[in-house]
């Protein structure tokens, strides 16, 4: 009864403290984390915690790698100018 006071406690303040972008990232980490953590040795809270965290730099690093592959279509799809030859 204690750790479910606790969890209850945790769960709206780690959901207050994502932002809407990582909230995906959170959640989902979270949930695996959690269960991860259940089954190996009962320690879901802390699994969910360590999930949240990983979850959202996860979430970070695939955000940064999708803007960086459409800036890089993106010049591509520039047409280059035309170089001259020299005479």
């Amino acid at each position: 009864m204690r750790k479910f006071a606790i969890a209850a406690l945790l769960v709206p303040v780690l959901a207050m403290h994502a932002s809407q972008a990582g909230a995906v990232g959170c959640i989902s980490g979270a949930i695996a984390g959690g269960i991860a953590g259940h089954y190996a040795g009962r320690h879901g809270v802390l699994g969910a915690m360590g999930g949240c965290v990983a979850g959202h730099e996860l979430h970070k690093k695939q955000k940064a790698a999708r803007k960086l592959k459409q800036q890089l279509q993106q010049q591509a799809q520039q047409p280059q100018p035309a170089q001259v030859p020299a005479q």
